[in-house]
């Protein structure tokens, strides 16, 4: 994952936040991340319809928004001292929530083909599954691979940044090859469909890997 580079970075940027925070629910901060992850999804669906430019504009705001409350729920829980299995299961879920609404959204859009967005929806609950049920064997939670959430996120949240500025309907020829061609938004869920599934099996041969070779199989 990309981004786990910069985690550091970002920890000096989230902690005085969540210090900021201290006082408020970590489950508000949940609720409200999935509340504007589906605000994000209505107002990329709605922009085929309403003013574009307000509705991207609306979708990149609570894009933004969602993705900073579910990297500082955590975090405020920690410094309450109330982290708990419970807060992590509600997190990962609505984490998935959270992802479906947003590619709904899409789904309904006039930017991507809805087979593409299936494509990239696959690769997404994939890439979450394999780490998720690692943890349910009894490996722990595996997060490695080529695509992460948070690379995810940005990615969107470029994708639609650069849609107010050029035609978001428009393709984009690969190698000036028409049949292959695909909007801004199209190419950012084939890499999620392509780079997720490849993660996902990233995660799958390293679980079976902790499991130990012969332990039994489906």
């Amino acid at each position: 994952m990309v981004l786990d580079s910069y985690r550091r970075v970002a920890d000096r940027i989230l902690t005085p936040m969540a210090v900021r925070l201290r006082h408020v629910s970590p489950n508000l901060l949940s609720w409200l991340g999935l509340g504007t992850a589906g605000l994000a999804g209505l107002s990329v669906a709605l922009a085929g319809v309403i003013n574009e430019v307000l509705a991207l504009a609306a979708a990149f705001i609570a894009l933004a928004v969602s993705s900073l409350l579910d990297a500082l729920d955590g975090k405020v829980a920690r410094l309450r001292g109330i982290a708990s299995p419970r807060g992590d299961f509600m997190d990962h879920v609505f984490d998935r929530y959270a992802d479906v609404l947003i590619l709904t959204g899409l789904f309904f859009s006039i930017y991507a083909r809805q087979p593409i967005v299936f494509f990239g929806l696959l690769g997404v609950l994939l890439t979450s599954y394999l780490g998720t049920q690692a943890q349910a064997v009894g490996i722990g939670r595996l997060y490695g691979g080529l695509l992460g959430r948070a690379d995810r996120l940005v990615i969107l949240l470029l994708v639609l940044l650069l849609h107010l500025f050029l035609d978001p309907s428009e393709p984009l020829l690969f190698l000036g090859l028409g049949a292959l061609s695909f909007t801004m938004m199209e190419y950012a869920l084939l890499l999620f469909g392509i780079l997720g599934n490849l993660t996902a099996i990233q995660r799958g041969v390293e679980a079976w890997k902790r499991l130990g070779a012969g332990e039994g199989s489906a």
